[in-house]
């Protein structure tokens, strides 16, 4: 008998000609089949969840992840899932605005910003989040670092030039207090890459915001969430507009179309046309998978636009009730449910003046009416928005969103006078229950409605 080793050159050649003569065939992919767009797959937590943006320096008079983690528990009653801590960093003291700078000036990717507290105090933030059911995200900046992080002398090619081949902040904008990174560079992908890695590793965060996202490449965030995915499932949002960002990278999508939308009508500047040429966009052209964040009122609109009753006046209501019951998932910023009272300062302490506001009450409504009625649900496990036409189409907003387990019958009148409205079509006929009210009613055919200015009804099969 032949010895074992004297075999195996014998069986490997045979075994390569084997494969050579008769390689492996791949059936064709059917060109004209559909393929499934979005290749990422968002963690089931974010079916019905809102979201509530926490300003660490001013959430509370500490200024403190501390301070701030005992109102978690506020948090949850008001229904937030989703809390996005804005950058947590050391911030660079070399160009810095104001007296602490400003969070999106990031020093050390890999540090904790001692004016918030402690690595122990954001660990301890983030379990006690998680022990209520809630998700934390950090917000990560990318694009830029300040003047003074290390990484300028340790890697200056890894920074972009001006003409002059000086470091130069992002083009066009007033941002001296930072300097634009150069993603053309390997070493600085792999960098940046580690660093989102590490706080989900070593911190157990729930995923990223990721500022002004369109203005770093894709292809980096597209691997960047595949390696992040590989440690834990993560909840990424863009700080962008645009379909691609879904395919392979974000779970969500700033909706700035809707809040542009909302505010020119809010100021009498469009009308309702506006917004139906917003939703006709988002149901054409974006995938059914893909979460659009509504808002009202975030950290730039409120320190550099106004207050959200600043700038939407009498209509804020009606665009909150938008915000949670039409599609997309509802931004809350920190100061909304106490009645945004102020313009809260950027590069200085400027705490918020807590009190109860009927719009904290509006919006823990809605919080759980969302959690309550699936067709509310986020993307694909939420049901469209259909339209139900009315005689003031331009006027006033009326559509239903319903799937085998709830309907939903909105109408909204966007403008400063009363209205009555007749509406048609057969979608919407029915018995409900008006949400706020308690009334019950039944909506037979051709139903006429009295609306009182930037009056809303929210009805619900009982």
């Amino acid at each position: 008998m032949r010895r074992i080793e004297s075999v195996l050159p014998i069986v490997l050649t045979a075994a390569l000609a084997a494969c050579v003569q008769a390689p492996t065939r791949v059936a064709p992919v059917d060109p004209y089949q559909p393929q499934p767009y979005v290749q990422i797959k968002t963690p089931e937590w974010a079916k019905s969840a809102t979201i509530y943006q926490l300003n660490t320096r001013q959430f509370t008079a500490e200024g403190t992840f501390r301070a701030a983690e005992k109102q978690l528990p506020r948090l949850k009653a008001l229904g937030a899932d989703i809390i996005w801590l804005m950058p947590i960093h050391a911030i660079g003291v070399k160009n810095r605005k104001g007296t602490l700078g400003s969070p999106y000036s990031v020093k050390d990717y890999f540090s904790v910003n001692p004016e918030f507290g402690t690595e122990a105090d954001l660990r301890a933030f983030i379990a006690s989040a998680h022990g209520l059911g809630m998700k934390v995200i950090l917000d990560w900046v990318a694009n830029h670092t300040a003047w003074d992080n290390p990484l300028v002398a340790e890697h200056p090619d890894w920074y972009e030039r001006d003409w002059k081949g000086a470091l130069r902040p992002t083009p066009w904008w007033d941002w001296s207090d930072i300097i634009d990174l150069d993603f053309r560079q390997p070493g600085l992908r792999k960098y940046m890459t580690e660093a989102l890695k590490y706080w989900v590793r070593e911190f157990d965060v729930d995923g990223y915001r990721c500022d002004v996202a369109g203005f770093v490449p894709l292809d980096f965030w597209n691997n960047a969430r595949a390696e992040l995915d590989a440690i834990k499932p993560v909840f990424m949002l863009a700080e962008w507009e645009m379909r691609d960002m879904h395919a392979r990278a974000f779970d969500m999508t700033y909706a700035w179309s809707w809040n542009e939308a909302m505010q020119n009508i809010a100021a009498g500047k469009a009308d309702v046309n506006k917004l139906y040429v917003y939703y006709s966009w988002n149901e054409s052209a974006y995938p059914r998978e893909a979460l659009r964040m509504t808002y009202t009122s975030n950290h730039d609109a409120n320190a550099w636009e106004g207050t959200a009753p600043e700038r939407y006046g009498d209509a804020l209501p009606a665009a909150v009730v938008l915000s949670v019951v039409g599609e997309g998932m509802p931004l809350i910023y920190n100061s909304q449910e106490a009645g945004e009272s102020k313009r809260l300062k950027f590069f200085e302490r400027d705490p918020i003046v807590w009190q109860p506001h009927p719009i904290g009450e509006l919006y823990a409504s809605l919080f759980a009416l969302k959690k309550q009625q699936s067709a509310l649900w986020n993307g694909k496990w939420g049901a469209r928005m259909v339209h139900v036409p009315n005689s003031n189409n331009n006027k006033v907003l009326s559509f239903v969103r319903q799937d085998e387990r709830s309907k939903v019958f909105v109408v909204i009148n966007f403008t400063a006078q009363p209205q009555q409205v007749r509406l048609h079509e057969g979608l919407y006929p029915g018995s409900y229950v008006e949400h706020f009210s308690g009334e019950r009613v039944e909506l037979a055919a051709e139903t006429s409605l009295d609306l009182g200015p930037w009056a809303y009804r929210v009805y619900l099969r009982p």
